[in-house]
């Protein structure tokens, strides 16, 4: 059973869920998806962890954004939510954006944080393809109020593989039902930060000291296998992996598959 709190940051109020006994596990979900897409982790996680799962600034029932922000502002959130729940320490498991802030956070709070799995992710700057998808996606979705079914399409065809559009429903339909819940005039101070001004962070993560999991989805056309890899390749000793049959959402797409992967490394890096 989870308890909700409201946690006040510099990024506004940040909507956090708790609960259970043992080392804590921190989860922090991909852009414009909210904290609904760890069910699986929690359900699994739960009864050996103290779990906490953040709906992102702007996201879920988090207070909307109004501007844009900093990677080093979503770290600096992360401090203030272990604080506010009397946290030292936590293992950080993130998606995407998550998988992002949580090499931030890794390398500028390595007091604060024990193993971190950082999944379809990158520390690289962003393509001008890239900028140019996400920007036009969320812009008409301010516009039209982001309900139209070619909107809702094109993020499931930015986020999902064929094998999940083939063979989960379930997966497809709860990625739809995440797009549709957005703020679209918060999500899109939320993918300025992170698409466009997205900051190279490979420097940055060279100093992590802390025990890393890297893994990308085979499938992922967001960020392709060769990207992810070469951030894993950037942090000294981290693990790399490459789960088959996913894309951009491994831990929605493929829960059995993950929940293994990041309890066989928490074991091993303790």
């Amino acid at each position: 059973m989870l308890e909700e709190k409201y946690v006040a940051t510099g990024l506004g109020r940040l909507r956090v869920e708790t609960g259970g006994d043992g080392p804590a596990l921190m989860f922090w979900s991909s852009l414009l998806m909210d904290s609904s897409m760890w069910a699986a982790q929690v359900e699994h996680f739960l009864p050996n962890h103290r779990v906490i799962v953040v709906d992102p600034p702007g996201h879920g029932r988090s207070q909307a954004l109004n501007r844009p922000f900093t990677f080093d502002e979503c770290a600096e959130a992360i401090v203030r939510i272990l604080d506010a729940l009397d946290v030292e320490r936590t293992h950080f498991v993130g998606n995407s954006w998550g998988g992002m802030i949580g090499g931030t956070f890794a390398a500028t709070y390595p007091d604060r944080v024990g193993a971190a799995v950082l999944m379809n992710c990158t520390a690289s700057l962003a393509g001008r393809n890239q900028q140019l998808e996400y920007g036009a996606l969320v812009a008409v979705a301010r516009v039209i109020g982001g309900i139209r079914g070619p909107l809702v399409r094109s993020a499931v065809d930015a986020f999902l593989g064929p094998t999940t559009k083939q063979h989960k429903p379930d997966v497809v339909s709860a990625v739809k039902a995440a797009i549709r819940r957005l703020d679209f005039n918060s999500a899109h101070w939320a993918v300025t930060s992170v698409v466009p001004r997205r900051p190279d962070q490979l420097a940055l993560v060279a100093g992590i000291t802390s025990p890393v999991l890297v893994v990308a989805g085979v499938e992922d056309a967001t960020f392709p296998v060769a990207e992810t890899r070469a951030m894993a390749d950037a942090i000294p000793g981290a693990e790399f992996v490459v789960l088959e049959g996913a894309a951009h959402l491994a831990a929605l797409e493929s829960p059995a598959e993950t929940n293994a992967l990041i309890e066989s490394f928490l074991a091993r890096h303790a």
